[in-house]
């Protein structure tokens, strides 16, 4: 650690030592607190800039207001997304507001954290390091006003779950109603995000959750099932396959297709299709759950999606679901978090929650 002395008003060289603090002469006039904070930020500036290797004259305490909270999470937010406009995006503001707050931090730390030529923007060597221990403060105050808030032994704080689209409006609806009915006092934030960012988004630790269908390969997530599903046919009632309590695979093939884009619905289905040698008809491709059943149900093709997904329209006549008779495709969810991640008792409530909803969509087993 790194302290700065302070003895008569003058300041000295900083030198190694522990814990980091700031001393006054014993003589002297107590310091008031602007001071000492100011003192204290300097401090911090120095250790950094001493830690990342950079030299040169050492930034004091300016007129600006110090580094805060919200500027640290708007780094993050830049340095995540590679992306002053995106970050403006996540953030809820001005591109403008956004610069100003990054160049407030680089006049305070000393160094440039973002390199901005060439078109792109990326974190320089300062910037690297500056990112560390941006997260590393950011957990620790977490952990803090969790910890303080728990001494009371009441769930507080916040919660951010990551979904598809799909997830967030059939199933998570009921377990999230359920959790902020026990524990009104926890925030509960949800980011939609196909299965590969919601995957990401739990490894680099911005949602606390995902909820994801199954399988999952990533030996670093703690993987606990929550939903079981199958995919269904969709068509229009009119449609010829409307009055049948089920159909044949090879049966489809006659018939134009909507289908996901991609995931594992549409890997699943590619793969069915080269298991049975069929050729089948893809009249569209949509990145949206919801969009598909609205084309569907137009009359632009048959679908395939999970049976939870399309409950309500099936009981407001608007499409019916038709189980595969020659095979069985799941659509498993589970509640994916990083086994190393430290679970406030209001993460450690939700996942209980998330297992008492655990339901079961799916049908007894068919051969294929």
């Amino acid at each position: 650690m790194y302290s700065i002395q302070v003895i008569d008003g003058q300041r000295k060289n900083l030198a190694l030592s522990s814990p980091l603090t700031v001393l006054a002469h014993l003589d002297s006039q107590s310091p008031c607190y602007n001071s000492v904070r100011e003192t204290a930020k300097d401090a911090c500036c120095a250790a950094f800039r001493l830690r990342s290797g950079f030299t040169g004259q050492l930034p004091l305490a300016t007129d600006h207001c110090p580094m805060d909270f919200d500027q640290l999470q708007t780094f993050l937010e830049v340095a995540r997304h590679a992306s002053f406009s995106r970050a403006a995006e996540k953030r809820f503001r001005t591109q403008p507001a956004i610069s100003s707050q990054i160049r407030a931090l680089e006049d305070e730390v000393g160094a440039k954290l973002f390199d901005r030529s060439g078109g792109k923007v990326c974190l320089t060597a300062a910037g690297k390091a500056f990112q560390k221990y941006t997260q590393e403060t950011l957990d620790a105050r977490k952990a803090m006003l969790t910890s303080l808030a728990e001494m009371e032994h009441v769930p507080r704080g916040a919660i951010t779950v990551g979904a598809n689209e799909g997830t967030c409006l059939h199933i998570l609806p009921e377990v999230f109603a359920d959790f902020k009915k026990r524990y009104p006092d926890v925030s509960v934030n949800i980011k939609r995000a196909d299965y590969a960012k919601v995957l990401e988004s739990v490894t680099d630790n911005s949602v606390d959750f995902g909820v994801v269908s199954l399988p999952v390969k990533d030996n670093r997530l703690t993987v606990v099932l929550i939903h079981q599903d199958e995919l269904v046919i969709i068509a229009p009632p009119k449609h010829p396959l409307g009055k049948m309590k089920s159909a044949l695979v090879g049966d489809l093939a006659k018939y134009p297709l909507v289908l996901p884009k991609a995931g594992h619905t549409r890997d699943a289905l590619d793969e069915l299709f080269r298991d049975r040698r069929l050729k089948p008809n893809y009249s569209m491709e949509l990145d949206s759950s919801e969009l598909l059943k609205r084309f569907v149900a137009a009359g632009v093709g048959v679908g395939f999606i999970a049976r939870s997904n399309v409950q309500e329209d099936v009981r407001a006549g608007v499409l019916v679901a038709i189980p595969m008779a020659d095979a069985l495709l799941r659509r498993d969810l589970a509640l994916v978090f990083r086994k190393d991640k430290a679970l406030s008792r209001a993460a450690l409530a939700f996942i209980e929650i998330a297992k008492n909803h655990k339901s079961s969509d799916g049908r007894a087993s068919r051969p294929k």
